[in-house]
């Protein structure tokens, strides 16, 4: 069983494509999409590393010859993902995390809000959620910041009050750890930067259908968007799945304790804290400074480098940011292969003419819906942006008006990060904070199920607002 389950992908893609080559295709657009099919099920199932995964997809499709008859265009396209800028900007914001880790400033951030507002467990939930919004504009990977960096902090509150995974769970424990995950699937959707997917997916959008989305596009309407739904988030788990203790007077004696021992705050944090506003006014302002958001990402990294907030040495054995660079510099070959070879128009095409009367709005609210609920069938953000998102854009192509098109790209790739929420496996922080144990997984699914239609039916409102 174990052995069939490695060579599932191989095993599907070979199945699909001694199937007959479907009209509209040409046998090397069937064979290339089988081979997408393949690595999208080996992103699910993951017999290997998915970067790996990605690798071997896009090797066999240059070696097969399936997107052009040049071996030249076809080392082109093999490697344009790895001189994309976006995925650099990926690259660089993984170190801006290290930068925070190394020098304690997110850890700081945490304790600092602990000490504030933790006087109460509901104090205990937003204390949470705040650190997880300040540093998401500069993490994003969702796991470095929720489970690498708060979670760590998170996790010794609930046991001072003897509230442990065995013994009264939901004394406080429970509820933290589901502000936690929820307030992280928020702050994912708030900032274009927060989630490593959702600059994979402005990439795709791009690639797929001409548009660009910049950092101030994406927070002008995601950030006034998503600011309530983050305020609320705390008091809905407090209401809808309460915990027994209210009050929590030794959690601030704790945080202070813990900064005490932590010192004063030191010239590496502050230089720490300095660049990061630096990467956001680059970030927000860019097109008016004329730098490029890369551009700008790489620039602070090396300044970090050259300060000591971070080695060279840090940089070349940061095996996460290097994995992260080559899996997403496949995916985005892939995805773009989709289009070279003509399946994107074929799929559109298809769907469409099944979608064909609805009106502009009904088509862009349903769109919406069968994204985010799709992805309960997929254990990763990324495998469900390279599987779904362009197949989406194609299909809103030719039955939308042309000004329509931004903004249904946006709410696409805006719910990216609130669908994290609908289960246990839907987003990389989700196995931390529900393998802690204070949750189990008949009430997390409900949770989940809960909280993933409050925010989808916030993503609709905010959809029918936009559009």
């Amino acid at each position: 069983m174990k052995i069939l389950l490695k060579f599932s992908p191989v095993i599907v893609a070979v199945l699909m494509a001694i199937l007959p080559t479907p009209e509209g295709l040409t046998p090397q657009a069937w064979y290339f999409l089988s081979i997408f099919v393949g690595v999208v099920v080996g992103l699910i199932i993951e017999p290997v590393p998915a970067a790996l995964v990605g690798l071997s997809g896009v090797a066999l499709v240059a070696v097969l010859g399936l997107i052009d008859p040049s071996p030249t265009a076809n080392r082109n396209w093999a490697l344009s993902g790895f001189s994309n800028g976006v995925i650099w900007l990926i690259f660089s914001a993984f170190m801006f995390a290290l930068g925070y880790q190394k020098t304690g400033l997110g850890k700081r951030i945490s304790l600092l809000l602990i000490r504030f507002l933790g006087k109460s467990t509901l104090g205990l939930g937003y204390a949470i959620a705040f650190s997880d919004a300040i540093l998401a504009p500069f993490m994003p990977s969702n796991t470095a910041r929720s489970a690498g960096t708060i979670y760590p902090i998170a996790s010794n509150i609930p046991p001072m009050f003897n509230s442990t995974p065995d013994n009264e769970p939901r004394k406080m424990g429970a509820y933290l750890h589901w502000v936690g995950i929820s307030a992280t699937c928020v702050t994912s959707s708030m900032f274009l930067t927060a989630l490593a997917p959702n600059l994979l997916a402005v990439d795709m959008i791009q690639k797929s259908v001409g548009i660009s989305i910049g950092w101030g596009d994406w927070a002008k309407i995601m950030l006034p968007a998503m600011l309530p739904l983050f305020i609320l988030t705390p008091w809905l788990g407090y209401v809808l799945f309460p915990p027994t203790l209210k009050h929590s007077p030794e959690a601030p004696a704790w945080a202070t304790e813990e900064l005490r021992k932590m010192g004063s705050v030191s010239t590496k944090e502050l230089m720490m804290l300095g660049y990061a506003i630096l990467a956001l006014i680059f970030w927000i302002f860019g097109k008016q400074l004329h730098v490029n958001s890369t551009v700008a990402a790489i620039f602070v990294l090396v300044l970090m480098v050259l300060t000591d907030i971070i080695t060279w040495e840090d940089v070349i054995t940061n095996k996460g940011a290097w994995n992260v660079l080559t899996w997403f510099a496949t995916l985005v070959a892939m995805a773009a292969g989709l289009k070279k070879t003509g399946v994107l128009d074929w799929v559109g095409n298809m769907i469409s003419t099944n979608l064909t009367g609805m009106a502009p709005a009904s088509v862009v609210v349903l769109l919406v819906i069968l994204f985010f609920v799709l992805h309960y069938f997929f254990a990763s953000t990324t495998a469900h942006t390279t599987a779904l998102l362009p197949l989406f854009m194609a299909t809103a192509a030719p039955l939308l008006p042309p000004e329509m098109l931004p903004k249904v790209a946006l709410m696409l790739a805006g719910s990216l990060g609130l669908m994290g929420i609908i289960t246990p496996y839907a987003t990389g922080p989700s196995p931390i904070w529900y393998g802690a144990g204070f949750i189990s997984q008949a009430r997390w699914w409900a949770l989940g199920g809960i909280f993933g239609l409050l925010y989808l039916l916030a993503m609709i409102g905010v959809t029918a607002f936009y559009v």
